[in-house]
């Protein structure tokens, strides 16, 4: 067989595995001593435990738990009510402002955790039967936070970025950057399209009551925010100290999470042993499962440059002599049909290796790449049939039917999918803000 025939068969094989069931790593992993068995020899075979191990021993992989557990800790606080809360009593009597404050405790909130399914669920289960409660369409309030929650994977700290700089070796700090204005993008488009959706809509008089008796004074308003206050500073901190050259991406996730577990003992009392231990708990397993992941990915890219897989795909790649815009589109469909049925980093570990190459050739800039990346995984965390984020909210509202759900979230997938054909147009959203702080640059 041709490398390109074992490259198909690869293909084939790796889909059926990862439907079977089975955990992505070990998956990724059986799937690569299976064709290194079959195509390759003894000597291809002894280097797997050296790549896996090496893989692991990255120092930039450190940033991984420790963002985790930042994430975690304030998951397991009330952190999410309290952001809904503070938001719902400044724009209560904006048309749609129960729908708006969501999208953005959304935006805060994913800027505080990196985790979009954590995200959908700590403001959906506050947000979600409150919206019902005050006759919200329900597909209108459960495909808001659904889509709301996919911005955990694009507003930093993003595990998708982290893991997208250390496949690429780009600045994570440079990624981070270039999530922030497409993320503020993409809440306010968020919110205009709540905002025409209601005044579209006819209110039932239930609800036009309820916003007429509703009263907050300002030191209401205040009050909510002092509570919250704690997290922003801690995005604020996080800023400061990567962006102001004080530590290094893995410092700085070392520095947000003490202080989230720092903030989640003071604020929120969360400091007994039993508490603790969730928290951890939680924070070990996510982290297991990912770095496992990585080090699996390693060894399956491993295997198909040792196939000579990954470099007969380019070539034949590069002779099809694509213009940039003929690239971008094929790469964006691609990844568009694989965020429907993978997680997004096993998308990122286990296509990159082969697309890296051909960005290359092109001279296709890796950070605006990053951010068309993602947001095409962000529509996978919402489409069927994997769609993380829709299980999430049934989850948090078992009210409301699955079906309703989904219907809910296509004006919102339509507006990812707008949004990405405009930044093909115009790059500067993503690339603006990381050259201007830190110089053009890789």
């Amino acid at each position: 067989m041709s490398e390109l025939e074992i490259g198909g068969l690869l293909f084939v094989v790796t889909f059926l595995v990862l439907f079977s069931g089975i955990p992505i790593a070990f998956g990724l992993i059986l799937v690569s001593l299976g064709f290194l068995l079959a195509f390759g020899d003894d000597g291809g075979l002894s280097a797997v435990p050296s790549t896996f191990v090496g893989e692991l021993s990255n120092f930039a992989l450190l940033t991984i738990p420790l963002f985790v557990l930042l994430g975690c800790a304030i998951g397991a606080s009330r952190a999410g009510k309290d952001l809904y809360d503070s938001l719902h009593r400044w724009l209560y009597r904006v048309p749609g402002g129960l729908v708006i404050a969501n999208i953005i405790g959304c935006g805060l909130f994913a800027a505080m955790c990196g985790s979009s399914p954590a995200t959908a669920a700590a403001i959906g289960k506050v947000g979600v039967p409150e919206m019902i409660r005050r006759h919200v369409p329900p597909r209108l309030a459960t495909g808001s936070i659904a889509a709301g929650g996919t911005l955990g994977i694009l507003i930093p700290p993003s595990l998708t970025f982290i893991v997208y700089g250390i496949v690429t070796q780009t600045s994570i700090a440079r990624l981070f950057l270039a999530g922030v204005v497409p993320g503020l993008v993409l809440v306010v488009l968020f919110a205009v399209y709540a905002w025409l959706r209601t005044r579209l809509q006819a209110p039932s008089a239930m609800a036009a009551a309820a916003a007429a008796t509703e009263r907050y004074s300002f030191a209401q308003k205040m009050s909510g925010l002092v509570r919250i206050a704690p997290f922003l500073c801690i995005i604020v901190a996080v800023t400061v100290v990567m962006y102001g050259g004080l530590a290094t991406p893995s410092e700085v996730a070392a520095i947000a999470a003490f202080l989230a577990l720092a903030m989640v003992a003071l604020v929120y009392r969360t400091y007994r042993p039993r508490e603790v231990w969730v928290i951890m708990r939680d924070a070990i397993r996510e982290s297991c499962m990912i770095l496992m992941i990585v080090a699996a990915a390693a060894v399956y890219a491993y295997m198909m440059s040792y196939l000579y897989i990954t470099q007969s795909v380019a070539e034949w790649m590069f002779s099809w002599n694509l213009s940039n815009w003929e690239l971008i589109l094929i790469l964006n469909v691609f990844l568009l049909i694989a965020g429907f049925f993978l997680p997004a980093v096993s998308i990122i570990l286990m296509s990159m290796p082969v697309i890296l190459p051909v960005l290359a050739h092109n001279h296709v800039d890796l950070i605006w790449f990053a951010v068309i990346l993602t947001i095409n995984l962000e529509v996978g965390l919402i489409h069927p049939p994997l769609g993380l984020n829709l299980f999430v909210i049934r989850g948090v509202a078992p009210e409301v039917a699955l079906r309703d759900i989904m219907l809910g979230t296509l004006p919102f997938v339509a507006i990812l999918l707008l949004f990405i054909v405009i930044l093909v147009f115009f790059p500067e959203i993503a690339t603006w803000l990381p050259n201007t702080l830190m110089g053009p640059g890789k």
